[in-house]
């Protein structure tokens, strides 16, 4: 187990000090290790896709061949993909479900977090681990070292990866360092709002596990507040002590173009107020939107581009009938 940042150590992953660095290295544990200690708990892993079929077939194919003893399922939530995200994901071994196709009683709407919320009705895990599809330098040591928290403690519900992320233009060369938004939008509304957490060293990271039973019981935004919103629920319902933090190393993933990242940043923001401000988040309906205003110079100048921006939030989703864990 590593040493914490900061004073003091990470006395197990543990108290105020555990937030100022990570906890844990991935290296704490081995596959092997962990299947010793899975007992009768079962491990799901979801891979959010959209247009990914360049990447997605190595994610999932590398899972199921270093991890198949250990995790039960990896399951691929694919968000009206246009390319051969599906396709490419099945033949890699991995079960693939359309996002839209999922409980269709409760309508779709398009978004990272609703792919998270609607894998809870079509997994088993009591123990779901997210990856990101977009992965290009990872290991699978990013699933064992999210579940090692998890299957070693049971005061833990979350576990968020810490790692170093060059960030590759469109040719593949490391521009620099990515996490704008967390940068930009992110670490400074949790030193202003919520400075017990300022320790988390990447509140957006897209790779985390979660206990089953805490999700089902979390609103979870549509869009890209879905990390943000799990750090601050968990930590409202469980204590700052249950989140865990673990270093995977290295990370890298493609660019994305800056002026995508203004709706991350609205969608972000608006999961984090509606915390701040102890709004009834189930009472958000699934499709709000709010517009967001951008300029690109034209032909006469600056002209503005709206788009509406989805900041709606999906109930708990034991209150919309989760099924039971034999019937998933």
């Amino acid at each position: 187990m590593t040493e914490a940042v900061g004073e003091g150590n990470a006395s197990g992953g543990r108290g105020s000090h555990a937030l100022r660095g990570p906890a844990y290295a991935a290296s704490d544990w081995t596959a092997e290790v962990l299947l010793a200690l899975k007992g009768d708990r079962t491990i799901s892993v979801v891979i959010p896709a959209k247009n990914e079929e360049a990447t997605v077939g190595d994610v999932a194919s590398r899972i199921l061949a270093d991890l198949g003893e250990l995790v039960d399922e990896v399951v691929v939530i694919d968000s009206d993909s246009t390319d051969a995200t599906s396709e490419v994901a099945r033949r890699a071994g991995a079960i693939v479900h359309s996002a839209a196709d999922i409980r269709p009683e409760l309508g779709a709407v398009a978004g990272k977090g609703e792919a998270l919320w609607k894998s809870q009705f079509v997994t088993r895990g009591d123990l779901v681990v997210f990856v990101d599809a977009d992965l290009v330098d990872w290991g699978t040591h990013f699933v064992t070292g999210l579940l090692g928290p998890l299957l070693t403690r049971d005061d833990i519900h979350l576990v968020k990866a810490v790692y170093d992320r060059p960030m590759l233009d469109d040719s593949g060369n490391e521009e620099e360092q990515g996490g704008r938004v967390t940068e930009l939008v992110a670490r400074p509304w949790l030193g202003l709002h919520r400075p017990e957490l300022a320790g988390i060293v990447q509140p957006l990271s897209g790779e985390w596990a979660i206990r089953r039973s805490s999700l089902a019981g979390f609103s979870v935004p549509v869009g890209y507040g879905v990390e943000i919103a799990a750090v601050l629920d968990t930590a409202d319902r469980f204590g700052v002590d249950a989140i865990a933090q673990v270093d995977l190393g290295l990370r890298t993933h493609r660019h994305h173009r800056h002026d995508t990242l203004g709706l991350m940043a609205v969608q972000v923001l608006a999961a984090a107020d509606r915390r701040r401000v102890a709004a009834v988040v189930g009472d958000v309906a699934s499709g709000a939107t709010v517009n967001l205003t951008q300029y690109s110079r034209g032909a006469v100048g600056f002209e503005p581009r709206v788009t509406a921006v989805a900041i709606g939030e999906r109930p708990p989703a034991n209150s919309v009938g989760m099924p039971s864990a034999e019937s998933r």
